[in-house]
């Protein structure tokens, strides 16, 4: 009758642990930004401020001063927290630096395992919390090439990912980006985990003991340490242009590949992609619109087949004298079956406190 919503079910199942994981580090695919998010994070080739670091690093060679950056979102009916936090700055007139750290958490989480002591007695005082946080920290560099309208950027980051007293990961990888511009037209290139990432696990024997029955059948053996997350490639290009004296429009496309098999719309064994629509319109620089759809996904159904899944976008933002404040409504699933999330974000030039 033991019963445990341990993060077992909501974060890493570890008795499913491989070495080589399609979905290991997801937290870092969830993205920063309202702004970002409100275009369907078809961002890859237009990103040109703090948060370039996340999206593509090469963005970062535009940014004019520094600039900070947080944003906050509750996912799965505010079960989960999402928190980031990012700063950049120009090095000179050709390179900068930028850094964010990342934090998306499982706080005061239920362990019932313990609820029934040795005579089968039920005592709520054997109830404990713990809490399951990942973490990433990023240090970020981008310069310009000797070629007219070309930048890189690259990407060091190091992950924490820690299940209450259980379990504990440290983990690195690396970035690389490029960004292109021409006239109107804007392409970006985003390659991450270029050199694989590596996670390697400590669990603590003692503690998994106390769970091991809790579940029949489940958690009986210590998984393996190593945990690898394949590289995926994202691309985009954009148009920006002028509608009318005061409106500017954006419109960008990206393409987001995994090198392995998933449900991704277009998939084959070597494989897979899913495409992302997102559009901006601006007013004076001032007050913006923004939309988008992507995540398009195939999602087996109860009866047999498939059905097209899609993640829609929306949002908002308004920019005064250095202060830029976005919202966005994205739901994380499909258009049916995952619930809507409201994010805000903020970013400040670092001319608002001068």
């Amino acid at each position: 009758m033991k019963k445990t919503i341990l993060i077992f079910l909501l974060s890493i199942n570890l008795a499913g642990f491989s070495q080589t994981n399609s979905y290991s580090n997801e937290f870092l695919n969830i993205g920063v930004d309202a702004a970002a998010f409100g275009m369907a994070n078809a961002v890859t080739a237009t990103t040109s401020d703090v948060n370039a670091g996340y999206w593509n690093p090469a963005g970062l060679t535009k940014l004019e001063d520094n600039q900070v950056s947080a944003m906050h979102a509750n996912y799965f009916a505010n079960i989960a927290t999402y928190n980031y936090v990012g700063g950049a700055m120009p090095l000179d007139s050709k390179s900068a630096v930028g850094f964010s750290i990342i934090r998306f958490g499982v706080d005061d989480i239920l362990n019932t395992t313990q609820l029934i002591d040795e005579q089968g007695n039920i005592d709520y005082n054997r109830i404990s919390l713990f809490s399951t946080a990942d973490y990433a920290f990023t240090l970020s560099y981008a310069r310009n090439l000797p070629l007219d309208g070309f930048s890189y950027g690259l990407n060091a980051k190091v992950i924490r990912r820690v299940i209450g007293e259980f379990a504990d990961a440290w983990g690195f990888g690396f970035d690389a980006g490029i960004q292109f511009e021409r006239n109107s037209w804007q392409f970006g290139f985003m390659a991450r985990d270029i050199t694989t990432t590596y996670n390697t696990w400590t669990f603590d024997e003692e503690e998994l003991e106390t769970i091991q029955d809790a579940v029949e059948g489940q958690n009986q053996s210590v998984p393996e340490t190593t945990e690898i997350t394949l590289p995926k490639l994202q691309i985009g290009v954009a148009k920006t242009s002028t509608i009318r004296r005061d409106f500017d429009l954006t419109t960008s496309l990206n393409l987001d590949v995994r090198f392995t098999q998933t449900n991704d719309i277009l998939s084959t064994e070597a494989l897979s992609a899913t495409p992302a629509f997102g559009f901006e319109v601006g007013y004076i620089n001032l007050v913006y619109l923004r939309g988008g759809v992507g995540n398009f996904q195939n999602i087996e159904q109860l009866g047999g087949g498939t059905q097209v899944g899609f993640q829609p976008n929306f949002g908002v933002g308004f920019k005064y004298r250095g202060i830029q404040i976005d919202y966005a409504l994205t739901d994380i699933g499909d258009q049916s079956l995952a619930l809507y999330s409201n994010v805000f974000s903020l970013k400040l030039d670092w001319s608002v406190f001068r």
